[in-house]
């Protein structure tokens, strides 16, 4: 059963969280594995792909303190194909050699466990299955993992670089039973190490009103028996896409725009399915045997072609970013042949000046939402109290969005969706003296506020225009019927009247001059799913790509990239409009909503939005994870989420519900004043796609900051499930990691640094553990050594970024590390905003800074009381840089950024 949760609206109206996975059972605290557990790496549960062939096989055995000093065994079994064979573990007595712990907690399930370590090396040439037994000594009997906590078999396989010679060009050897009546052809890839085939098929002219639908197999990729795992995304409603994972074999409960195959060898299969060129929308799903299936819609008076891509790969981001950068092309195609390209590049040139100007301040300002903090039924006197308590609270938000139910709507039919839009003013009641009035005193009340937007839908609102409204009598109308989208008291269906085709375009100029006019200078657009639901193929056809170009140039014209698309995750909408690159990129919602009365929508939303983000990385887009509120049972985890999803960060909090410390762990103050977040430079994203959500595994986020090599990898970790998990993470699973590179590995909530560590080393292991609802954000920093010949030794250093952040790295804006002729090494580092800069210096702990070093702020000598080493690791010096700079009040001048120098004479 779903949750449910209740709209205010109309103070009566329920709907039905309907695609919001039922959560596992919690396992009851006396739970044999809730006082003893297991795992390991290679995990099990999980496919693992290693470079070498001989690796050693790490347990870890977590028992209760009163049992820890029993005789326990563990033994591996392991089969490659053949009889299984068993390996006995040899106990890791050596606490050097143990994984590294950056927790404080023992355990976050509460209970009182002491950890044991098992290991033994193992050849492994083909992929190899394994489990684990153990007991607590030769006296007890064997228990088996999958027996005593559920976890199924791992496995392990060898990563292999497939040689292009290597590489048949025919699809057929790759699909089984590819259809004839498809025709593939085979090209060369833009992703390095992979393989690309087009594949189309002919579809039928739409019949008048009516759409042309057709199931046409494609065929099974592998084979029966031959794949592991496989990944989708579906579309789990009209509006948004989430993800589906399963083994062995391919079963999907709704259709999917994109999925991958894991072979038994190691190798990925992805295949993506082009919508939004000529009409054509093409989808997967499967038959009875589990093939694979094309469904194919054609809303166009002519005969069109479905497309599907596919590439096979060593790795599956390899893989998917070769489909999505020859869609490209074939979209691109597509959007030349038509002009738009041209008339976006016009609109961008077209655009007012001081649009332009400051776009990080939308991308990269914190902002306020009123949606779940407010309510609907907006006022002016909610919007205003709302600001000053912002401003009372000292919480300088750089953008602020008026979101639903700010519009003049009649309020017709039985809720919100049936409601039609008056006119372009503000509600008359509400905003009694129009929305220009109520903006003008926002910006009078909280001046931190840069930028405003306003919600409205797609085509007007959610119900379209009111058929007797002036907005209905000022432009050519047509009256539209919309399908019933099947959701429980979420009437979507029916009539509704909407601006014509031909005068689109002419609608949103005058809508956005309104705006503009009002002082609003962005929008968050919504509903966009809606064009999508239209009954009719002419309709579709005639609205779909109407909309979208007339948004996309007004919003280029009047906003330039201040505007979030929302509920967009329709497929036409994802290839038509976000997948171009030829306008900057704009923010896009990710996922569904964030729900605060649903408990289980929480892990839910982040499992989605990191799943998610494997497809929407390779669009035109930043994206959007949605607003929050910071005093919830999941803040922490929400904003842990949103700091290194590469997005926004919008909160949502009821008026003076404000948890300060957690907004101050997401942002900072510039030097201007204003408060930023700090986004990592790439998005983030799940690095474990083949993971199911009720796996129980940690879900992994991974991100990075800074240029390749020297940058850093950022990985967020959330239990997503309903009982404590650890796991032991290889340092080559932080992204960017490199084999040579020398690194330390930082945990934000602890503030534990690792010893120096590197991926070949038998110790570069991470214990991690999360209690049910935990997070959090682990960073593995590049080393920089400098040698030292008179003392002959190494003196290994890391810039930390901003310590405080939970994004820390991301704080960086410019980091550069050198040693000059006289010995002395220099860190010169720009920073986004001012809080506590951490540095690691291997040798701190046996020299004395204040001997040894001098740092400046603009070239100012820092107070020497802003200056101090770390109480939780000796290696690290903190720079309060946010003191410093108060104390010596000191002005920004012309840059935005905060420069600091540090000079190490090491030799001191």
């Amino acid at each position: 059963m779903a949750d449910a949760i209740t709209s205010g609206l109309d103070g009566n109206e329920i709907f039905q969280v309907l695609y919001i996975p039922r959560p596992k059972e919690p396992t009851p605290p006396d739970h044999p594995s809730m006082k003893a557990y297991i795992c390991t790496y290679p995990a099990l549960g999980q496919v693992t792909q290693i470079d070498k062939n001989t690796t050693v096989f790490t347990a870890l055995l977590e028992v209760d303190a009163s049992r820890a000093s029993d005789p326990w065994q563990i033994s591996l079994w392991h089969s490659n194909g053949k009889e299984w064979q068993e390996v006995p573990m040899d106990p890791l007595n050596n606490s050097s050699s143990h994984p590294v712990d950056l927790q404080v907690s023992k355990s976050n399930s509460g209970l009182s466990l002491t950890r044991l370590y098992f290991t033994t090396p193992l050849a492994i040439h083909l992929p190899t299955n394994f489990t684990i037994k153990f007991r607590a000594g030769p006296e007890q009997a064997w228990k088996w993992v999958k027996d005593h906590q559920g976890t199924a078999d791992g496995i392990v396989m060898l990563k292999s670089i497939t040689s292009q010679d290597a590489i048949s060009s025919n699809l057929e050897d790759y699909i089984e039973g590819l259809n004839p009546v498809l025709s593939a052809k085979n090209y060369r890839s833009q992703s390095p190490g992979t393989t690309l085939w087009t594949v189309d098929a002919p579809i039928e002219a739409a019949d008048g009103e009516k759409p042309t639908i057709q199931d046409i197999k494609f065929g099974l990729p592998w084979g029966k028996g031959k794949f592991s795992r496989w990944f989708a995304l579906v579309r789990i409603w009209s509006p948004w896409l989430a993800p589906r994972q399963g083994k062995t074999s391919f079963q999907l409960d709704k259709d999917a725009v994109m999925c991958s195959f894991l072979s038994n060898s190691g190798k990925h299969l992805v295949l993506l399915a082009i919508s939004g060129v000529d009409d054509v929308m093409t989808l997967f799903k499967n038959d009875d045997d589990g093939n694979v299936i094309m469904r194919v819609r054609n809303d166009s008076a002519s005969k069109g072609t479905s497309h599907i891509l596919v590439a096979l790969g060593d790795d599956f981001e390899s893989a998917n970013a070769a489909v999505m950068y020859h869609a490209r092309g074939i979209v691109a195609a597509a959007e030349t042949a038509s002009g738009e390209q041209q008339k976006e590049f016009a609109a961008l040139k077209e655009g007012d000046e001081s649009t332009k100007l400051w776009a990080e301040n939308w991308y990269d300002g914190l902002t306020y939402c009123t949606w779940n903090a407010l309510g609907q039924r907006l006022t002016e006197d909610k919007i205003l109290t709302a600001v000053k308590t912002l401003a009372d609270n000292n919480i300088n938000v750089t953008n602020f969005i008026i979101d639903d139910n700010w519009q003049s709507i009649d309020y017709r039919g039985h809720g919100q969706f049936q409601h039609g839009w008056v006119e372009f003013e503000a509600e008359r009641k509400a905003f009694p003296k129009g929305l220009k009035h109520t903006v003008d005193l926002i910006r009078k009340a909280h001046p931190s506020i840069q930028h405003i937007a306003v919600w409205h839908a797609i085509l007007g609102y959610w119900g379209g225009l009111a058929p007797d409204g002036k907005i209905a009598k000022d432009y050519k109308t047509v009256e539209v019927v919309r399908e019933d989208a099947e959701r429980r008291n979420l009437p979507l269906g029916g009539k509704m009247t909407v601006v014509a085709k031909e005068d689109v375009q002419r609608f949103y100029n005058d809508f956005y001059d309104f705006l503009s006019s009002s002082g609003v200078d962005a929008v968050k657009t919504d509903a966009q799913f809606m064009l999508d639901t239209f009954v009719s193929a002419k309709d579709r056809r005639d609205l779909i790509s109407t909309y979208q170009d007339a948004w996309t140039i007004s919003t280029l014209r009047h906003f330039s990239v201040k505007a979030i698309s929302c509920m967009s995750q329709t497929p036409q909408i994802l290839f038509h409009s976000q997948m171009p690159q030829n306008k900057p990129p704009i923010l896009v919602r990710n996922s569904d909503d964030f729900f605060p009365e649903v408990p289980s929508s929480h892990p839910w939303h982040i499992f989605v939005n990191a799943h998610n983000a494997l497809f929407t990385q390779h669009l035109n887009l930043i994206p959007d994870w949605d607003m929050f509120q910071t005093v919830h049972d999941y803040s922490g985890f929400h904003a842990a989420a949103r700091c290194v999803s590469g997005g926004p960060i919008y909160i949502t909090d009821v008026p003076g519900q404000h948890d300060l410390d957690l907004i101050g762990q997401m942002s900072g103050p510039t030097v201007r004043g204003k408060t930023v977040i700090f986004r990592p430079s790439v998005v983030g994203k799940s690095l474990d796609q083949y993971n199911g959500y009720h796996d129980d595994n940690l879900l992994a986020v991974g991100t990075y900051h800074g240029a390749a090599v020297t940058g850093t990898g950022m990985i967020g970790f959330f239990n997503v499930s309903q009982r404590p998990l650890s796991e032991l993470i290889p340092l080559s699973k932080f992204p960017g990691v490199i084999e040579a590179q020398l690194y330390i590995v930082r945990a934000h909530r602890s503030g534990l640094v690792s010893k120096p560590i590197q991926v070949v080393d038998k110790t570069s292991l991470l214990f991690v553990s999360l209690g049910i609802r935990g997070y959090d954000i682990l960073s593995a920093y590049p080393l920089r050594g400098f040698v030292d010949e008179k003392k002959e030794e190494t003196t290994w250093i890391a810039n930390l970024g901003l310590i405080g952040k939970m994004a820390a790295p991301a704080a960086i804006v410019d980091n550069r590390i050198t040693k000059l002729e006289n010995g002395k090494i220099v860190i010169d580092t720009d920073l986004k905003a001012l809080g506590v800069l951490g540095i690691y210096v291997s040798t701190l702990p046996q020299i004395s800074w204040k001997d040894s070093m001098m740092i400046t702020i603009l070239g100012n000598p820092l107070p020497v009381h802003t200056i101090s080493v770390s109480k939780v690791d000796e290696h690290v010096l903190e720079i309060d840089t946010e003191t410093a700079w108060k104390e010596l009040n000191l002005t920004s001048g012309w840059s935005n950024e905060v420069e600091v120098k540090i000079y190490i004479n090491p030799s001191h």
